[in-house]
């Protein structure tokens, strides 16, 4: 069984519907969605690590849904109000137009040389299973029992600095660089024009080189999974709403436990 500091927990399928029903805050999706309508597509993960999914798409549980037809976030919100998933995702290539990916099919390998991708977000995936822990051993151990998605505090603030340091670090070489809490740990994202064509081997290089200082997921960075977590969604698995820091100073004092701006309402009054 996984655990994580105290007052993070599964959702049930009664507070998803809940979240996405009154919290799920569609003007700020459409603000972030902006000019990239056509460029950008979702998926929603119903219930891989909770095991908790609505029995009308109990066949999807571990399966990733692929949502390309949408005009706006109201859109989103109906899929998310008719599956109730565990975690909502982007995907972080970018498309000339997204409803061209249904010619083909979904296919990851296809889209490295299709003439519909014109580039990838360029992200590192912080996470705080993999710090080494002097509590709770490293992310090897962990898997061993079963409880590789566990963390503790000082994990948590571990990846919180690294995190800090991280941004600063890219914003010598990038201008648009963002940090996103995940509802585990965070998401250093770049949007710099020239950061859309790097290449797969300069991703993999700058990925080995980075891995050696930060608890970086490799395989994000390489672009090995093209999907990270919706902003302003719910992350089922722990009960924390995915939100971009904007400044230095809250990425200091944050801590999920009890930052307002992450607890859902169904957590605060339970």
């Amino acid at each position: 069984m996984n655990r994580f500091p105290r007052g993070l927990r599964p959702s049930t399928i009664a507070e998803r519907r809940q979240f996405y029903l009154k919290e799920f805050d569609t003007a700020s999706v459409d603000r972030w969605i902006g000019k990239r309508k056509k460029q950008l597509k979702f998926a929603m993960i119903p219930g891989r690590h909770t095991g908790l999914v609505v029995e009308s798409h109990s066949r999807d549980k571990d399966n990733v849904v692929i949502v390309d037809d949408y005009e706006n976030a109201r859109d989103l919100q109906a899929y998310a109000l008719e599956y109730l998933p565990e975690s909502m995702y982007y995907d972080r290539n970018r498309y000339v137009d997204v409803r061209d990916c249904a010619k083909c099919g979904d296919y990851p390998d296809r889209c490295q040389r299709c003439y519909n991708r014109t580039g990838q977000q360029l992200a590192f995936d912080l996470d705080p299973e993999n710090v080494d822990c002097p509590f709770h051993g490293h992310i090897g151990e962990k898997m061993q029992r079963g409880t590789g998605l566990s963390f503790c505090m000082y994990e948590f603030n571990v990846v919180k600095r690294q995190t800090s340091k991280l941004q600063e670090e890219l914003c010598s070489q990038f201008d648009l660089v963002s940090v996103v809490y995940s509802g585990r740990g965070f998401h250093v994202v770049v949007d710099d024009e020239p950061a859309y064509s790097l290449t797969r081997k300069q991703r993999t290089e700058m990925a080995k080189r980075l891995s050696r200082r930060y608890a970086i997921d490799e395989w994000v960075t390489e672009g090995g999974s093209r999907l990270l977590r919706l902003p302003h969604s719910l992350n089922g698995l722990v009960s924390r709403k995915c939100v971009i820091i904007k400044d230095a100073k809250d990425l200091r004092g944050f801590d999920p436990r009890y930052s307002r701006e992450v607890v859902p309402d169904f957590a605060r009054s339970a």
